[in-house]
């Protein structure tokens, strides 16, 4: 049986390298896509015709993950790795409290990065149930721990990866007696296009945060019963 894995988010960035590593890597590989316009998911299925599987997804659409959960259900009866990866920022969010707040970007931010992983667990769950490994991997930052908060604005974005963690903890609490196991991963200052257009003020290429997020994605830890966030890095962030 192939090793199967879906990405969220597999357009451009961080989503696109772990997508192009994991297929050197021998894995079947089906791709989120929410930009049909950006050629780059077009040319590696032009290399990867029989392991690529690209889906349209909008984590933001109820309607548009569970038909891609159906449309994947047609080529495969299984989900080995679930990588919840699809993120997005806004300049906006960046405000202090002394300056008028953009809450309507807020409830974005929010809708994309809070509940879009949520959605997609609930919907890929009859094709998880059925993988070797039952793995669940989520694409967090050390902008949701609140034991580590230093900014003084940016709240749209910090409050909503608190939320996903949190959101993975509920999850972690139900699915792991059902051997699931779970990895948050911080993956660092990447530049990617979260915010529109590439930023290259950040220090790490896409290609070397995925390096370094596959062996942690796929790898085993000490202790699967411990829900933990880790960075790049390999250390611990608390909550």
């Amino acid at each position: 049986m192939a090793r199967t894995v879906f990405v969220t988010g597999g357009d451009r960035g961080l989503g696109f390298a772990l997508c192009a590593t994991l297929l050197e890597q021998g894995w079947q590989v089906f791709a989120g896509q929410y930009l049909p316009e950006w050629p780059e998911l077009s040319t590696l299925a032009g290399q990867y015709s029989q392991t690529l599987h690209i889906v349209p997804l909008d984590v933001s659409s109820v309607e548009s993950i569970y038909a891609a959960a159906q449309a994947m259900a047609t080529v495969t009866d299984h989900v080995d790795v679930l990588i919840n990866n699809a993120g997005i920022y806004s300049p906006t969010a960046g405000r202090p409290i002394h300056e008028p707040q953009d809450y309507t970007e807020m409830h974005r931010l929010y809708d994309v990065n809070a509940l879009g992983p949520l959605r997609v667990v609930e919907a890929f769950l009859f094709l998880t149930d059925r993988g070797t490994l039952k793995r669940l991997c989520f694409v967090s930052s050390e902008a949701g721990s609140i034991a580590r908060a230093e900014r003084t604005a940016w709240f749209g974005y910090c409050m909503s990866k608190a939320a996903l963690n949190m959101g993975v903890k509920i999850l972690f609490n139900d699915l792991y007696p059902d051997g699931y196991t779970f990895r948050v991963f911080h993956p660092g200052w990447i530049r990617s296009y979260m915010s529109g257009e590439k930023n290259m003020e950040a220090t790490l290429e896409p290609e070397e945060a995925a390096s370094k997020a596959i062996p942690i994605f796929l790898g085993q830890q000490e202790d699967e019963g411990r829900l933990v966030l880790v960075d790049y890095e390999g250390k611990e962030w608390p909550w």
